[in-house]
């Protein structure tokens, strides 16, 4: 790896009223150290390396709304409370301080609250009821088992509340110092549980064609921007995967997608934060365009693409402890999608947990650390 190689990957991105000064974003990773849903007092400085480290955008791990069925496990921060909302200014105030940028991941499990939990009551909020078709994945067996018990349906009323969480987390994330929103809109939680038709089998406003389906996610874009600054910029991360089931696909073509984004963006979006597990992987049949290259051409967004950056293997390979931790050599492989205008932005994971200076080394041509599943027993 030279530092011509990735010399492009260094050049600033505006998008309403932020400049992220490369293109390199820290994709937002759940580690679980939260205490009683509270920030670990160790958050801010591994956020803060990130930073130094040369992170152009930083991306928290999924923090949940102030609903009480956002995240069912005491590791999974929050983002509500005053002890939670102080520990998250200590980690913007410390992100700042070394002219890093930061915003916010915000999710509610919805579908598959439990999942990360499986002592929990099945007590999800679900669209219709349901879990979709289940699949590989990397949740305890008998979770799924009981995941695809039937739950009732969610109300309006319920609906309703859920939208309103969002709206005040949102508010709570602008009032502490983050420079943006990102809503967590995959991997089958409550945002892409509506999107997907084999979840959301709804016969109303909230249910329908893939472009119908995706009222909730206006809704909740719409009542973000509400609480936002103008000049803020909102991100809205989509998959097609679902932690439920990793072969799942929301969208089957590239029309399907354009129908699903249409009234995402128009309410209000800014960036596309695409999640994929693999960066090279075609989305559609007859292209070689990843997911997040396809949402370029149809949007004209910027975009953020995903995906083993540095790795040979997959999230799931590390969560379901498959595979090798061999490095896999692939900077060049992404570069040359990134200088075709494939996609904006490139979101760095696993290899950022092992070496907080990964963009750095990027930028000078060193060689990284190798990702190596022991770091992620610790918060450094």
């Amino acid at each position: 790896m030279t530092a011509d190689l990735t010399a492009p990957l260094f050049q600033p991105l505006t998008a309403r009223g932020m400049t992220i000064p490369n293109r390199t974003v820290m994709a937002p990773m759940g580690r679980g150290f939260a205490n009683d849903h509270v920030p670990h007092p160790d958050a801010a400085a591994y956020y803060r390396r990130r930073a130094e480290g040369g992170v152009g955008l930083i991306v928290t791990e999924a923090t949940g709304v102030d609903h009480p069925l956002s995240a069912d496990t005491a590791g999974t921060p929050v983002m509500h409370g005053a002890e939670a909302l102080a520990a998250w200014k200590t980690v913007v105030d410390d992100v700042h301080r070394v002219g890093g940028l930061i915003v916010p991941q915000l999710f509610h499990q919805g579908m598959l609250h439990g999942g990360g939990n499986p002592t929990k009551p099945m007590d999800s909020m679900r669209p219709s009821g349901v879990i979709g078709t289940p699949g590989p994945t990397s949740f305890a067996p008998e979770f799924i088992e009981r995941a695809k018990i039937p739950t009732k349906p969610m109300t309006e009323e319920e609906i309703a509340d859920v939208i309103a969480a969002y709206a005040r987390s949102v508010r709570n994330s602008v009032s502490i110092g983050f420079d943006g929103i990102e809503l967590h809109g995959a991997h089958g939680y409550m945002i892409d549980g509506f999107l997907w038709g084999e979840s959301n089998l709804r016969t109303d406003h909230w249910g329908g064609d893939i472009a119908q389906r995706a009222t909730f996610a206006r809704e909740v874009v719409k009542a973000a921007r509400a609480e936002m600054p103008a000049d803020m910029p909102l991100i809205f991360r989509f998959s097609q995967h679902k932690s439920s089931n990793y072969d799942a696909r929301t969208t089957e073509t590239p029309q399907e997608l354009e129908a699903m984004l249409g009234p995402i963006i128009d309410a209000g979006v800014d960036i596309l934060h695409t999640s994929i597990r693999r960066f090279w992987q075609p989305a559609y049949e007859g292209s070689d365009l990843n997911l997040a290259g396809w949402a370029k051409k149809l949007t004209g967004l910027p975009v953020i693409a995903v995906g083993s950056v540095g790795l040979g293997f997959t999230a799931s390979d590390t969560f379901m402890k498959v595979g090798t931790e061999d490095t896999d050599y692939n900077v060049a492989r992404m570069m040359d999608r990134f200088n075709e205008g494939e996609f904006d932005m490139i979101a760095i994971g696993r290899s950022l947990i092992s070496d907080p200076a990964y963009v750095n080394k990027l930028r000078t041509g060193e060689t990284p650390t190798r990702f190596s599943r022991d770091s992620l027993a610790t918060l450094v």
